[in-house]
């Protein structure tokens, strides 16, 4: 992408090193009238250990939470400090200074809201028993993202108290800054120099010229949590009078106008999503985005996906206006992206680099925060589904302990040595692909690919014949992996630029397959090249054993899957389906099937692969008996009468993956019906189960 116009440098100048903070999604909101708890969610409350992980990532400050819903429900000064103490004495230990959150896109405990006039005061009570608690803790957030909590509280109606109007939005707004000032002014009684480190998603608006007006509301408001916070939202501030309309008192915004709540260091949180575009053509963009004002009907879309904006987007154009705007130390408070792991890498390295450009340009940056460390679950709804979809961070939780993934290894090294590097890094992240755009006949900019000689270095998938090899090939090549199936015999794999293989034997007898994965194996070990061998085929405890290749390679990644079923082409399962839809009654009601759909085979394997996983690894969707999967399918496409007693919730989630990697089936069906691009109506040619 193209870069913005030169700015100063400080290249003569030496720099400290950019520090490497840590952070956790800690938020506990309330929907409705049931509170969800992160902590609860990603199992950290219920792992004391986590905080030796994250030391051992060479992270020093850690954002923490000792949140007010969870710590004082009553009352503001009866609180509950067992849990924190134990984990705040830890941290201590571990020499983790805490940056403390009170407040994490809630709403306080059920006695207040955000609206209530009286939540800053209630805030700062249970900021001054915190601070008593904890005399040593000098960097505090008492209300993360104020504005952004306002917003999906007061203006989309996402969280408690569900309001939708602008007026109600502003009102929430200057009540969180409110109460973030009268909390540091109760915490300063105790810990005289204790530092406001305020956070706020910042993004910005773009539009047609149609929807300008729109942009440039949008544009002035997202500074109001600064603005406030800093004392500029003096008489002459041009939402003044809007914030007095709304029925914001006077006397509450001039109490925020001395400056005494001005932070120490201002955090910025920036995510793909947060740079938006406005079009009132709407038929161009998918309908969910659909959306408006009183006046307009138009599309709100993610910017980076529009071309024409690629010099105007990302952390360093937010990060350079806020710095021009406050001339504040900053710090980034927020690097996350629910994505593949290759993508997460992309958007943690690029954050990286962007910090570090608008450092030798003179702005006073002073941290990056990978965030989300123990991962999230269900933001990609903003918490208004629990269904349970978690992304993971620098650990993955999903399973007996928390598996360091690839982040971990690279935030290890930003820590470290202030750089990172992997493989999948040779490609630009899909935000800096052509292929990112909604409509692919509109060009877009995009970055050439990195690595050895401007090529990127490659993934190879050799051996099988079948599905899976097809479905891997596939896989990678949508997240943007340079991939290969082929390479040149005469020449050494590194010499191809090859960086890590995905092996699976050839024919259909598997009891026996370690003859045919030993060469390329043996190839990929001499070279010291990572090397995932995969079985796919049924009953996948029973398939024949590689000890050979586990002494030939210690740090092998063995997958092996149940009956793989994709939405590109036939299989068992289409047969199924055939014959439920011709009206016969399948055979064999009693057989013990595990299942593995290709997309989430393929995706899972991936990520394993990259985040240098070894040992063994059975990926299966579910376990179940045919009659329960005839049942599941007879509910979802009608085709037959399904029984009255429906399955139970848990049979359909029974699974052959101990480390519950893959989604459970019940999903993958509803995907696979979704996406099928084959008419399983019809009968298929026999191509009964597949296996490589």
């Amino acid at each position: 992408m193209s870069g913005s116009a030169p700015r100063p440098s400080n290249t003569g100048t030496a720099l400290r090193p950019l520090e490497i903070w840590g952070g956790l999604e800690c938020t506990v909101v309330r929907i409705g009238d049931r509170f969800r708890d992160q902590l609860v969610e990603t199992g950290h409350r219920e792992r004391p250990g986590d905080l030796d992980l994250v030391a051992a990532l060479g992270i020093r400050t850690l954002r923490y939470p000792i949140v007010w819903e969870t710590v004082a429900p009553e009352r503001p000064d009866r609180c509950d400090f067992a849990w924190h103490d134990g984990r705040l004495r830890r941290m201590r230990e571990l020499g983790i200074a805490p940056i403390a959150g009170l407040v994490h896109h809630g709403s306080g405990p059920r006695h207040t809201n955000l609206l209530d006039p009286d939540f800053p005061v209630h805030l700062a009570r249970y900021a001054e028993c915190v601070a008593r608690q904890y005399p040593w803790i000098t960097r505090w957030t008492p209300v993360n993202e104020p504005l952004t909590t306002a917003r999906f509280s007061c203006l989309y109606g996402h969280w408690y108290p569900h309001r939708r109007s602008e007026q109600d939005c502003l009102r929430a707004l200057v009540i969180q800054c409110r109460a973030t000032l009268l909390a540091m002014r109760a915490i300063r009684r105790i810990v005289p120099d204790a530092q406001l480190v305020q956070t706020e998603d910042l993004g910005r608006v773009f539009s047609t010229p149609a929807l300008a007006y729109q942009a440039e509301h949008d544009n002035s408001r997202r500074w109001l949590t600064f603005d406030l916070l800093c004392g500029r939202v003096d008489r002459e501030h041009p939402w003044r009078g809007g914030l007095e309309q709304a029925g914001v008192p006077a006397a509450a915004l001039d109490e925020l106008a001395d400056g005494e709540a001005r932070p120490a260091i201002l955090g910025i949180n920036h995510y793909l999503t947060s740079d938006r575009f406005l079009d009132e053509r709407t038929e161009r963009y998918p309908a969910h985005f659909a959306g408006g004002n009183a006046v307009q009907a138009y599309a709100d879309v993610e910017a980076v996906r529009v071309p024409g904006l690629a010099g105007a987007l990302g952390f360093a154009a937010r990060l350079r206006e806020t710095w021009d705007r406050y001339r504040a130390p900053m710090a980034v408070t927020e690097v996350h992206h629910g994505c593949t792991r290759d993508e997460q890498l992309r958007w943690l390295a690029d954050s990286h680099r962007q910090a570090e450009e608008v450092r030798r340009e003179g702005a006073d940056l002073r941290a990056l925060t990978p965030w989300s460390l123990f991962g999230t679950v269900d933001w990609n709804s903003l918490l208004t589904r629990q269904v349970g979809i978690y992304e993971p961070g620098a650990f993955d939780i999903r399973g007996p302990t928390p598996r360091p993934t690839a982040l971990a290894a690279a935030v290890r090294d930003l820590a470290a040595a202030g750089r990172f590097e992997h493989p999948v890094l040779d490609v630009p992240g899909w935000w800096r692909r052509a292929e990112r755009g909604y409509d692919p006949a509109v060009p877009l900019d995009t970055d050439p690919p990195g690595g050895p000689g401007g090529r990127p270095r490659t993934l190879l998938v050799c051996g099988g014949h079948g599905p899976t090899r097809r479905a891997l090939l596939r896989i990678a090549a949508v997240r943007g992996l340079a991939v290969t199936d082929t390479v040149d015999g005469t020449r050494g794999l590194r010499q191809q630029g090859i960086w890590a293989a995905m092996v699976l034997p050839s024919g259909n007898d598997l009891t026996d397959a370690e003859p045919r994965l030993a060469p390329p194996v043996a190839a990929l070990a001499a070279e010291g090249l990572p090397a995932a061998v995969i079985l796919s085929g049924p009953g996948p405890s029973r398939l024949g054993s590689l000890d050979g290749m586990r002494a030939l390679r210690p740090n092998l990644l063995e997958i092996r899957t149940g009956e793989v079923f994709g939405p590109w082409e036939p299989s068992g399962l289409g047969d199924l389906l055939a014959a439920l839809a011709q009206g016969e009654r399948p055979q064999g009601e009693r057989r013990l099937l595990a299942l593995t759909y290709l997309p989430d085979l393929a995706h899972v394997a991936l990520d394993l692969l990259i985040d240098g996983g070894r040992g063994p690894h059975v990926l299966a969707n579910g376990r179940l008996r045919q009659s329960e999967l005839v049942e599941m399918l007879r509910e979802r496409t009608g085709l037959g009468a399904p029984k009255a007693a429906r399955l139970r919730a848990a049979g359909s989630r029974r699974t052959d993956d101990p480390s519950r990697l893959m989604p459970p089936l019940a999903s993958a069906l509803d995907r696979f019906l979704g996406e099928c691009r084959f008419d399983w109506r019809q009968r298929p040619h026999a191509y009964g189960v597949a296996a490589e």
